[in-house]
């Protein structure tokens, strides 16, 4: 039996999985935030949400067209690092370093 907390003897595969997690879902939260406050606004919610996701979208701008919609824009942010996710899952996968299921 191994001793040790599993979740840090399998850090490589949980932080990034977690970080993508919590990028995927700031980002469906900026989509619906953005139904209640402008753009513009000020409160600090919403603030935090865009400083979370701006980096994201910078990357992924180039990639879907200048027509879209903004709110758009995030939900194609939201489905592309879901596929991220599923593309690094795999990669584990491959290499035979998802941790054991219990």
């Amino acid at each position: 039996m191994e001793t040790g907390y599993p979740i840090l003897q399998y850090w490589y595969f949980h932080l990034p999985n977690f970080i993508l997690a919590a990028v995927m879902y700031t980002m469906l939260g900026r989509a619906i935030l953005a139904l209640i406050f402008p753009p513009d606004s000020k409160n600090y919610i919403w603030r935090a949400f865009c400083v979370i996701t701006d980096p994201f979208l910078k990357i992924i701008r180039p990639l879907t067209p200048k027509a879209v919609a903004p709110v758009v824009l995030w939900l194609f942010g939201f489905v592309w690092l879901f596929w991220l996710r599923v593309g690094l899952l795999y990669l584990y996968l491959i290499l035979n370093l998802v941790p054991p299921s219990t």
